[in-house]
């Protein structure tokens, strides 16, 4: 005769819809991994919490190493299938899929009361859940516990609704059973489940005086300090999460989870200094060694991390995210040959080994490597090479932005032109955004009248687009335009009045003619104010200052500009400030450093003209 664990097996589970609980999905993640380490979150402070999470990212002793917690079966009811029981069953789904969840829970706890089987508790739990009724839910998930008692995943459960109530003593009953019963082996796993957990409630040092509690009776194990030490971190406690953590690492002196702790409870430069040393001893810890690198990048020391990353590429030749983060760092280095490189080592192993992968960074960047050596022909195959994945990826749209000004300054303005109309935006944002490309496109090509037109053109359909009346005032501005020009900023200020872009590009104008100088120090000051640290604002006002005679207040605005941003303008605006102040060797060094960006850089030209300087 079939039974009902048949039945359940062969029918039932194909009208179960995990779906249906979904909706509390915030409430089991607070428990989720009670047999394993999953979904494992710390509070961020810099790069080693990622690292850190990667090495809880599984079941993990001290050292990494993974013991697997073996969850005892409960041996399930052999219950006939009656008729009667088949109907209830059936009828209970059909309510359900109907909208009637309250008949379809009362009826399947019902007869879970009655078979025994932990499966249809299950299912009741799951049907209250999706209804959204945590009292009833917690009734059924009781009665599966009860009837399944082995069970993590009713465990789960179940320590989900005692965070969501705060129930501490309850979390420290479970897993203090938990620990008594379990392999010494999985003390490490389970004693990190305890400590992950807790920290979810919402009296963070509540629940850490519960973790100490638990922990008591195993406080020589490093298993307990690790835990100890991960949640002293969890509650902001960092010297007694370095503390506990120093505790686990003389005992285990290759623990990268200790040490990782330590990271993230310390200063970048303690963290570094840290790591270095528990990496002399440990070559082979790979979290650590991630964790270390990034925090190298942070601290600006792009030769050590670079040292790093490739040790992690001995180690694993075809680690794409070791190979794109060296690309990267050439870069940053002016090491384009070797960037170049390393991104083609990366589109070289994808296609090797035949991977989904979307290349579309590694592709932006060698385009840039090209087009940084006015290779625009080869910078244009490479943005070709984009996919519009699903008929647009994310970066799709800007690429071919991209691509119509390459074309445009290889000459090709047709076809800059042509890409440009045969796009089809997905918004009227990109549909604005492809105006914009058109104009600047012809506005850099010589021919400002069809700019002109397109951008006019463009206002009449949306006379209060911001973003356009300023693009319009730039074409004013490069014809000298000056009286139309203001007024349209003004008009843009009036529609957006935190414009910085429009406050700085008025106060600029000023400035730059040298006339109604405090009106431009206002203008640019609002817009200093709006975006601070903002390279281009405090390039104006460095300018304005200069053009005022406020020598001292001009060279600190410049300078900072030039620091977030070595930009050819700005290196001519600092350069003429240094060369009246005497300060002549300093000015052509900040000129070349200029003139190597950007060769044929108007300001830079006309100031060395004016000034009757030959570099």
């Amino acid at each position: 005769m079939k039974t009902i664990s048949a039945f359940v097996t062969t029918s039932i589970v194909s009208v179960l819809r995990p779906a249906a609980y979904l909706s509390c999905a915030a409430l089991l993640s607070a428990c989720a991994g009670i047999g394993g380490l999953h979904n494992f979150k710390s509070e961020d402070t810099h790069h080693v919490s990622d690292a850190a999470k990667a090495a809880l990212s599984a079941d993990q002793d001290l050292n990494g190493a993974s013991p697997t917690i073996v969850e005892n079966k409960d041996k399930l009811p052999a219950v006939a299938l009656t008729d009667e029981l088949l109907y209830k069953i059936l009828t209970a789904e059909i309510a359900y899929q109907r909208g009637n969840w309250q008949a379809a829970y009362i009826t399947l706890m019902s007869t879970a009361q009655q078979t025994s089987d932990p499966r249809l508790a299950k299912r009741s739990a799951e049907i209250a859940l999706s209804a959204k009724q945590p009292g009833e839910a917690l009734a059924a998930i009781r009665l599966w516990r009860e009837l399944a008692p082995n069970s993590n995943e009713a465990t789960q459960y179940y320590l989900g609704f005692m965070v969501m109530n705060n129930n501490l003593g309850e979390i420290q009953k479970v897993f203090s059973e938990k620990l008594k019963e379990a392999d010494p082996k999985q003390y490490g796993v389970i004693m990190l489940q305890t400590q992950r957990l807790l920290a979810r409630g919402r009296d963070k040092n509540a629940a850490f005086d519960v973790l100490e509690e638990t922990l008591a009776p195993y406080k020589t194990l490093p298993e307990a300090h690790l835990a100890l030490a991960q949640g002293a971190y969890s509650k902001g406690d960092n010297k007694r999460a370095v503390e506990e953590a120093q505790l686990v690492l003389k005992t285990k002196t290759d623990s990268q989870l200790a040490i990782l702790t330590i990271a993230q409870a310390s200063s970048q430069k303690d963290a570094a200094k840290a790591m270095a040393a528990f990496l002399a001893k440990n070559p082979d810890a790979r979290d650590v060694r991630l964790a270390y690198a990034s925090i190298l990048i942070d601290l600006k020391q792009l030769d050590k991390a670079s040292v790093e990353f490739e040790h992690i590429l001995r180690d694993k030749p075809d680690d794409l995210s070791a190979i794109y983060t060296l690309g990267l760092l050439a870069m940053e280095k002016k090491q384009p040959q070797q960037a170049e490189e390393y991104f083609m080592q990366h589109l070289k192993i994808v296609e090797t080994k035949g991977e989904d992968r979307d290349t579309t960074p590694v592709l932006l960047n060698l385009s840039r490597i090209a087009f940084e050596r006015k290779d625009y022909k080869a910078a244009q195959e490479w943005l070709s090479k984009v996919e519009s994945f699903d008929g647009r990826n994310s970066a799709w749209f800007n690429v071919q932005m991209r691509r119509a000004n390459l074309y445009a300054r290889d000459g090709k303005l047709d076809s800059a032109r042509q890409l440009l109309k045969d796009l089809k935006p997905a918004n009227p944002s990109e549909q604005l955004q492809i105006i914009q490309t058109e104009a600047q496109i012809l506005r850099d090509s010589g021919l400002p009248a069809e700019a002109d037109q397109v951008l006019q053109n463009a206002i009449k359909a949306h006379p209060d687009n911001a973003d356009l009346l300023y693009d319009y005032a730039m074409l004013l501005e490069s014809q000298s335009k000056y009286a139309e020009m203001e007024q349209v900023l003004r008009r843009v200020i009036s529609i957006e009045p935190k414009s910085q872009h429009a406050y700085n590009a008025l106060g600029y104008s000023f400035a730059d003619r040298n006339i109604r100088l405090d009106e431009a120090l206002t203008l640019i000051a609002k817009a200093n104010e709006l975006s601070p640290d903002d390279p281009f604002i405090l390039d104006s006002l460095g300018w304005v200052k200069f053009r005022l005679g406020q020598f001292d207040d001009a060279e600190k605005a410049l300078r900072r500009a030039y620091e977030l941003r070595s930009d050819t303008d700005i290196a001519a605006h600092l350069g003429e400030l240094l060369w009246t102040q005497g300060q002549k060797d300093a000015a052509r060094k900040i000129w070349r450093e200029g003139r190597t960006k950007d060769p044929k850089n108007t300001s830079l030209k006309n100031t060395l003209e004016r000034l009757n300087v030959k570099l």
